[in-house]
């Protein structure tokens, strides 16, 4: 008997409003970069409009691939595979390395991609959590079992903006060598950090059995290219891209030349300090208006993203709240429920104060009506 399909209820809704509402505080990374920030050489800009506009070599043209590889340590271009988002990456992960009636463990709260497909193709699912009580620190419980087969987190953390302290990313660790499961990292937050230069370190090295999965959408403002990108044993990767030639075959040419030049050691190096600017100029506006709405609202101070997971004081629903948010005020935000958590949204703070001020006006405009009532 088929079992229902389990749609991804957050990226139906962005998919259907994130470019149709004036204010869009959805997106969990910052205003996007235009090709005129990223390109300033004429001798690049000559190259791309000389480009054969072909399929590209379907893993990644190499070049992109050692510009990924130079990320990890001790990583080669054969480990890496070029895939349409890191979207595609984890998707591709799951289908390679389970089976229907295997389990996984997963860090919640989270992007619910993993939980969807897994629940799509019969993976049973084990939660551990990011305790808000706790600042969001890590309890494992006793989600690993023998049965495990791979445990997969998000790091830094989306929704909440939680950074792993090293003695929680060597408990993960230690519990995947326990019971021999694989670790598939998400981290494509990494260079978002808002307190720190220091970025966060990949899982990548710390275990054989890891698959760590990145991206150009979040840390480089550059989503719209469809970049991202898998790195872990050779074997393992090669699996994957076998299972991609069913679907997408390669991204595309202009994406994967692009993206080259993104992470070019001093390009990148701007990309960063452009996203972290974002970061740091946009919380305090946030932070700002939060403390003026008399205890509405409560919040961990995120540690990296562009994004705040923040807990309402109000007796609506939060997918309520944010349709009427969309209808009423043109503004979208993430419901709190689309990650398992009523009563939270996810809000963006990763634009200029131009874009955000009035947006969070609109927001208080609807509080107000609720709290008047």
């Amino acid at each position: 008997m088929a079992q229902t399909f389990q749609p991804f209820e957050m990226e139906r809704m962005m998919s259907k409003w994130e470019n149709a509402v004036e204010y869009n505080l959805s997106e969990s990374g910052v205003h996007p970069m235009i090709i005129r920030e990223l390109i300033d050489d004429a001798d690049d800009i000559d190259a791309l409009l000389d480009t054969e506009i072909n399929y590209p070599q379907a893993n990644g043209l190499p070049a992109l691939r050692e510009r990924i590889a130079a990320l990890y340590e001790e990583s080669r271009p054969e480990q890496v595979l070029v895939t349409v988002g890191c979207i595609e990456a984890n998707y591709l992960a799951l289908h390679t390395l389970l089976e229907p009636g295997d389990e996984m463990a997963m860090m919640l709260p989270n992007y619910m991609q993993l939980w969807g497909v897994a629940r799509n193709r019969g993976i049973q699912i084990r939660p551990f959590y990011l305790r808000e009580e706790n600042d969001w620190a890590l309890d494992m419980g006793d989600a690993v079992t023998e049965k495990t087969r791979l445990i997969a987190v998000c790091n830094p953390n989306n929704p909440t903006g939680y950074i792993l302290t090293e003695d929680e990313m060597d408990e993960i660790v230690r519990q995947a060598e326990r019971v021999g499961a694989w670790i598939l990292a998400d981290e494509v937050y990494a260079g978002t950090e808002r307190l720190t230069d220091r970025e966060t370190p990949s899982f990548r090295g710390r275990y054989d059995r890891v698959l760590a999965n990145g991206s150009l959408s979040k840390a480089y403002g550059i989503p719209g290219l469809r970049i991202g990108w898998t790195v872990g044993p050779e074997n393992t990767v090669d699996d994957m891209w076998a299972r991609r030639e069913y679907i997408t075959i390669s991204a595309g040419m202009l994406s994967n030349k692009l993206a080259e030049i993104a992470l070019r050691p001093q390009v990148r190096r701007r990309i960063l300090r452009r996203t972290r600017d974002y970061i740091r100029r946009g919380y305090p506006v946030l932070e700002e208006w939060m403390n003026s709405q008399g205890g509405l609202f409560d919040v961990v101070p995120p540690q990296a993203a562009a994004i705040a997971f923040v807990r309402y004081h109000l007796n609506v629903n939060s997918t309520e709240f944010v349709n009427r948010l969309i209808r009423e005020k043109s503004v979208l935000i993430v419901p709190g429920d689309q990650f398992g958590m009523d009563r939270h949204f996810r809000i963006s703070y990763g634009l200029s104060p131009e874009r955000l001020e009035p947006a969070l006006e609109r927001i208080e405009e609807l509080l107000n009506e609720y709290t008047a009532s």
